[in-house]
């Protein structure tokens, strides 16, 4: 039987709930400390690490070994001339439609590992998602390189477990089908290959070798998607496992106080089969368990804390949620979308454990950080409720989102700051709840999105702590797979009835100079090709698509016209708008002639916005300098990187973004409706005023969020302060 949690020092659990009175704190303090400190005194020690401490967050590698070898001679990949080996890639098609890079992040996440060891960095956390799906040929890959950094370099990795890595609790049958390859027909190279394992696709299902080719698929278990057995067994060296240079080491469910730690009773109580956990379909199992749920199962629990250097402690939250979903061993839903909701429904136990992880810190005198994929709060700048109501509740990954009750139950554990990764967000977020309780969440982001980058966090004395966001635009060798992608699109561009998806991405994005503008323009398609689709209403995202420049949406601000958006659908001028937007559009009934009036009430529209910019020191010509689509594809970079983006939106941009959402303030157009439907029957400005007033007011909130580039906590004031030079563009 798994070991239950572990009950603090002074009093046995009640209710569920761990008691944090003044005693128990008080008892805590005299259960002993480290051999340099004075005789413990009923007051919670100051904490006291050791001089600055540097500690690199690096969540959402998805590492995907771009050289891999398949052991059991499987998928030979294809020649590189510029490293003399054999790619192993994924299509830049998959790239370009996926919220996550496939191939690049491969050279992304060495250049940071280098930039880390020259900053002296020796404590690097993994906050999930290190891999892309765990499989096998992959994980050896990340632990090769884990591996070899930390024994030339002597980094210390501590990994925690994101959606990603595992999948599932159990291995299970998986694979992609756009791996690239050559095309049997033609033998040209850039075509999609598929790769599963036993059972992951027709192709794959009854083969009794070790790996056979059969139909266009290569099968073999290389693929596999590993649960918490392969994955763990790959990285325990780097922070699932108790290691003898560790100062302290506890999980959940190990029962020694910290006066009497050793390594091997740590070790003997880190093993597997006591770490874990009962969860049912209702809710937590264990001494949580009601007699009500049901589908209940054991499931790993891979949470620690560890004590790599004097002074503090790190603690890697395992944050998956895997919610039975059926009477199967391996039958659960997904973690991605479940996050701290869950966690306090589904692993009460390990919340309560974080109020005693740093109950207990405090009063041994350590520094507490915590760190887990996911997020602890709101991620959009107090924006998410607006993003709601405009888009819909689905969008934008707003069932991600933690719930304010969530966060507050988070930051009432006593821990103040939190590292978060999984949304590829650069954000920064406060949530003070009292006098003495406040919990900072930073957003870290992913080097296999935009913007590419990593967090540094310093720990500079016992109440401050400094945190940077290191970009990575430089990365060496970042087109060195580029000969393929060209590859790719000629043969797609000859059958592009092979493309996933039906829509070719831009050549344009091989013409980047660095990494970082690779990953602007991968954002830019990645917008194109999916988001829009995903998240923007019918109507909204044809509008953008449609040949709009900056100068027509200011001139539409200021529109106040009663031609209807059906009578302009036949008039000459519907060139500004694309059949694809009026196809959005319910028929509101209106009579379908044109009606003359509109070129009039345009030109007076047109007047009015030229007026507008010229008394903010402005021309209208100017705002001919971006197209509606840069401003959706602005909208989601300031979404995902916050101030990050402020790099890769010109400043006379920003501005012009700024008055048209001061324009758009003083409208007040409503919108017909159809169903769900925007009627035709509205007036031509009305869309456009009513759907992109509130996008401009969301756009200056995202833009306008707590600094992220270069800030300091100062935790006994429960304050930040920025240090960023740089002025904001709006």
């Amino acid at each position: 039987m798994p070991l239950l949690p572990r009950a603090p020092r002074a009093a046995a659990p009640v209710a569920g709930a761990f008691c944090l009175s003044v005693l128990c704190l008080s008892l805590l303090a005299a259960c002993g400390s480290d051999n340099d400190n004075v005789a413990s005194t009923p007051a919670t020690p100051t904490p006291t690490p050791s001089g600055p401490v540097q500690i690199a967050f690096m969540p959402d590698v998805h590492f995907h070994d771009v050289y891999a070898n398949f052991e059991d001679g499987s998928f030979p990949g294809i020649p590189n001339s510029k490293s003399g080996r054999n790619a192993t890639i994924r299509l830049m098609q998959a790239q370009m439609t996926s919220t996550r890079l496939f191939n690049e992040n491969y050279f992304a996440f060495i250049a940071a590992l280098d930039d880390a060891v020259k900053r002296g960095v020796k404590h690097i956390a993994l906050p999930g998602d290190f891999s892309d799906d765990g499989q096998p040929v992959h994980m050896r890959g990340l632990k090769k390189i884990l591996d070899q950094y930390s024994a030339q370099h002597g980094i210390e990795f501590f990994a925690a477990p994101g959606n990603h890595d595992p999948n599932r609790p159990l291995a299970r049958a998986a694979g992609k089908s756009d791996y690239m390859g050559i095309d049997l027909a033609t033998g040209r190279a850039g075509a999609p290959q598929p790769i599963f394992s036993k059972g992951g696709n027709a192709d794959c299902v009854d083969y009794t070798t070790t790996w056979a080719r059969k139909g266009k698929s290569y099968c073999t278990e290389e693929v596999l998607e590993q649960g918490y057995e392969g994955i763990t067994r790959a990285l325990n060296s780097h922070g699932f496992m108790p290691k003898p240079d560790y100062l302290y080491y506890e999980t959940p469910y190990s029962t020694y106080a910290y006066k009497d730690y050793r390594f091997e009773t740590a070790q003997a109580q880190a093993a597997w089969d006591k770490r874990q956990y009962e969860i049912c379909k209702e809710g937590t199992g264990g001494a949580f368990k009601k007699p009500a749920y049901t589908l209940c199962k054991q499931v790993p629990d891979t949470s620690y804390v560890v004590e790599p250097v004097k002074g503090v402690w790190l603690v890697a939250i395992d944050a998956n949620v895997y919610i039975p979903s059926g009477a199967g061993a391996n039958d659960f839903a997904g973690s991605g979308d479940a996050g701290y909701n869950r966690m306090l429904t589904h692993k009460q136990h390990v919340i309560a454990w974080i109020r005693d992880v740093v109950a207990r810190g405090k009063a041994e005198g350590k520094q507490v950080i915590g760190f887990s994929h996911f997020p602890m709060s709101e991620f959009f700048n107090g924006a998410s409720d607006d993003i709601i109501a405009l888009l819909g509740s689905g969008k934008m990954q707003m069932v991600r989102r933690p719930a304010e009750d969530t966060t507050k139950a988070l930051a009432e554990t006593g821990l103040q700051i939190h590292v978060g990764g999984h949304m590829h967000f650069n954000d920064t977020a406060f949530r003070k709840i009292d006098d003495t309780r406040a919990l900072f969440n930073i957003q870290a982001p992913s080097m296999a999105a935009y913007v590419p980058a990593y967090k540094l966090m310093t720990l500079t004395d016992a109440t401050h702590v400094e945190v940077q966001t290191v970009r990575l635009d430089a990365v060496p060798r970042f087109d060195e797979l580029f000969e393929h992608y060209r590859a790719e699109h000629s043969f797609f561009t000859d059958f592009p009835a092979q493309v996933p998806g039906g829509e070719l991405w831009s050549k344009s994005i091989l013409d980047a100079t660095d990494y970082g503008d690779f990953s602007t323009r991968y954002m830019s398609e990645l917008v194109r090709l999916r988001l829009l689709n995903d998240d923007w209403r019918c109507e909204m995202r044809e509008l953008v698509k449609s040949p709009l420049y900056g100068s027509h949406l200011l001139v539409l601000s200021q529109m106040t016209s009663a031609v209807t958006l059906k009578e302009l659908a036949n008039t000459g001028t519907r060139g500004l708008f694309s059949t694809s937007f009026f196809n959005c559009l319910a028929d509101g009934g209106t009579p379908a002639s044109a009606n003359p009036a509109y070129a009039a009430d345009y030109a007076a529209a047109e007047a009015k916005a030229r007026a507008l910019a010229q008394a903010h020191g402005m021309r209208l010509e100017d705002f001919n300098d971006w197209k509606a689509l840069d401003l959706a594809g602005d909208f989601v970079r300031l979404a995902n990187a916050g101030d990050l983006a402020f790099a890769d939106i010109p400043t006379a941009r920003a501005k012009q973004y700024k008055l048209l959402a001061e324009a758009l303030q003083t409208t007040n157009a409503t919108l017909l409706m159809k169903g769900e439907q925007v009627s035709n029957a509205n007036p031509v400005g009305a869309l456009f005023q009513a759907r992109f007033k509130p996008l401009m007011a969301i756009l200056l909130k995202l833009a306008a969020g707590a600094p992220t580039r270069h800030f300091v906590i100062d935790l006994k004031a429960n304050a930040l302060t920025d240090l960023t030079r740089e002025p904001s563009p709006f």
